[in-house]
């Protein structure tokens, strides 16, 4: 440290002997480390920096220079400096390439070890060469049933690259203790700072959740709660987002900026809603059931450390789900047996589908028709025969009116309800029972 606090010939041309000058600290400074700035985060080749870490590294370099006054303000000074000297335009979304640890892998198959800027770097190296990873397939046979392990493994593979193109999410589910926590060990091995760890509830109802998930790939919910969504519409919006969305940070202006991150949840049980109980909702949800834990079975409490060792074929492994999911249309390899529990899932969150389906209550002809009312008034009955609990008049009419085409009945706002009235209902059903008892 310079005790006669004059400039020395080795001192740096940002430093004169008393001062620090801002902007000629953050010009040197990114001579050395080429930075951009976009929304006020800072990027360099390996994707984004958190700011705590670029004020360390500012820290390091100006400590010996700092002889008074309060170190904190200098630093944030010199970090809105860099910020404004590296602003550049936003990064572009590149969903043609995966950028490893060791260069950038072109999903025409080429590979090259340029390092480029980018939004996201993965924490894994990309090696053709790396061995079959034996363990991990091991433990998706022992985790999935067969039929279930190329969905997931194109999910694996769709979590490469910025894209929301396929426009679900990912549920797992189980009764507990199958091995799931581990598939988010490996994920952070793969992915390492673009995924984050949260809750699915807190994203759908805390407006400033989703702007954390800015330049991640994945938001992984190892622990759903299973309490009804109050609200899905952003829950929605993000899984399909393919444009801006407005997004707020506390205490500072909202803007608008890009969303891309994909959304695993680890729980027993799928997504529920409150009031959405439209097909939106739930074709969005990929829901894949593990399989349930032997009963004998010891588990190896070293099996995530194995498993991360196996990170390089895992990578390949995904890349192979990648390929495939975009030659399918970004459309997942869905069996039958995960078609049927979706359905399942889809009724047992929805009553209104199963008394639509009943006998001896309404009847489905194309010369019938019945008020919303009288409807309505029919499915609270089957309620009561069923110990269900019903919906309210408005989710009940909305159902109705998202499965008109399914149902061929067709909806007239001025059906006849006799004695000279007209009512809001429905061409094609008839209610089977004396509505009035």
């Amino acid at each position: 440290m310079n005790q006669n606090q004059q400039k020395q010939p080795l001192d740096p041309i940002w430093y004169n002997g008393k001062e620090i000058n801002a902007i000629g600290f953050a010009r040197a400074f990114m001579e050395a480390h080429p930075l951009k700035c976009v929304h006020d985060r800072v990027y360099d080749v390996n994707g984004h920096i958190p700011d705590e870490e670029v004020q360390q590294m500012i820290f390091a370099e100006v400590e010996p220079y700092l002889m008074k006054g309060d170190v904190k303000k200098t630093v944030l000074n010199l970090t809105n400096a860099l910020k404004y000297c590296a602003h550049s335009e936003a990064l572009p979304i590149q969903a043609d390439r995966v950028h490893f640890a060791n260069g950038t892998y072109y999903l025409d198959g080429a590979f090259s070890s340029e390092m480029q800027f980018c939004l996201n770097r993965l924490a894994v190296k990309y090696n053709p060469n790396a061995p079959e990873p034996k363990r991990w397939l091991a433990f998706l046979k022992e985790l999935f049933y067969e039929e279930d392990i190329p969905a997931f493994q194109e999910f694996m593979g769709y979590l490469l690259i910025p894209s929301n193109k396929a426009q679900q999410m990912l549920l797992l589910i189980g009764n507990g203790g199958e091995g799931k926590s581990r598939v988010g060990r490996v994920l952070r091995a793969i992915l390492g700072d673009n995924m984050n760890t949260s809750s699915i509830v807190k994203l759908a109802t805390n407006r400033f959740a989703r702007a954390d998930l800015e330049g991640k790939l994945l938001m992984l919910d190892d622990d759903m709660n299973m309490s009804a969504l109050p609200d899905t519409n952003i829950l929605k919006a993000i899984i399909t987002m393919e444009d801006k969305i407005d997004l707020e940070r506390k205490g500072k202006q909202s803007y608008q900026g890009f969303l891309y991150a994909r959304l695993i949840g680890f729980g027993n049980g799928s997504l529920a809603a409150l009031y959405d109980k439209s097909d939106g909702f739930y074709r969005r949800q990929l829901i894949l059931k593990v399989r349930e834990k032997p009963p004998d079975r010891k588990d190896d409490p070293f099996l995530g450390d194995r498993l991360i060792r196996e990170a390089e074929g895992i990578a390949l492994w995904c890349l192979e789900g990648l390929h495939r999911l975009m030659r399918n249309q970004f459309r997942f390899t869905i069996s039958e047996r995960t078609q049927r529990n979706m359905a399942e899932i889809r009724h047992i969150d929805n009553n209104v589908l199963d008394f639509l389906g009943s006998t001896g209550y309404i009847r489905f002809d194309p010369v019938t028709h019945a008020t919303t009312k009288e409807l309505f008034q029919t499915y609270r009955r089957w309620c009561e025969d069923n110990v269900e609990k019903p919906f309210t008049e408005r989710t009940f009419s909305t159902i109705l009116r998202n499965n008109e085409g399914r149902l061929n009945i067709t909806y007239d706002k001025n059906l006849d309800a006799g004695y000279g009235k007209k009512a809001r209902g429905y061409h094609g059903v008839h209610v089977l029972i004396n509505t009035q008892l």
